[in-house]
């Protein structure tokens, strides 16, 4: 299927690639279909693309990238919802900003993929050592010059 974007253009993606959040994400609950562009094999940051509104595209990470000991509990409950038989068949992604020279993320409110059904949810953690900008990693002269 053709996509349009305002980031990336138009861009062609295999109806098996697209992802569904039934729920939509926080602050978008029109938005409920996204696809997942991967920028080079090692990439340690995608943009999730809206397949619902071109202008809408969040940067996200593997939140594990960063912070070693971070894991989302999942409930029997919402595996059911996502069709998760198993936890190795969910993905976890954290939606990524930068404030100032800081990389962060979105820690308390992560997005659950299920790798073969591609259902998604957004979950929100209670867990109090998690925050919406949880720091990943700094911007500095050097990263800006090495990607220039």
């Amino acid at each position: 299927m053709e996509v349009r974007t305002t980031r990336f253009g138009v861009i062609d993606i295999a109806e098996d690639r697209v992802i569904t959040f039934d729920k939509g994400i926080l602050g978008f609950p029109d938005n409920r279909r996204f696809c997942l562009l991967e920028p080079g094999e090692d990439a340690l940051f995608f943009w999730l693309q809206s397949l619902d509104d071109p202008n809408l595209a969040f940067v996200v990470t593997d939140p594990t990238f960063f912070v070693e000991e971070y894991a989302v509990p999942i409930r029997a409950e919402q595996m059911t919802e996502l069709g998760l038989e198993k936890l190795d068949d969910a993905q976890v992604f954290v939606i990524v900003n930068k404030v100032d020279q800081q990389l962060t993320g979105n820690l308390q409110g992560p997005l659950i993929v299920n790798t073969l059904s591609k259902a998604g949810e957004q979950m929100v953690l209670a867990d109090k050592r998690w925050t919406t900008r949880h720091p990943l990693v700094k911007v500095g002269a050097q990263a800006q010059t090495q990607t220039a």
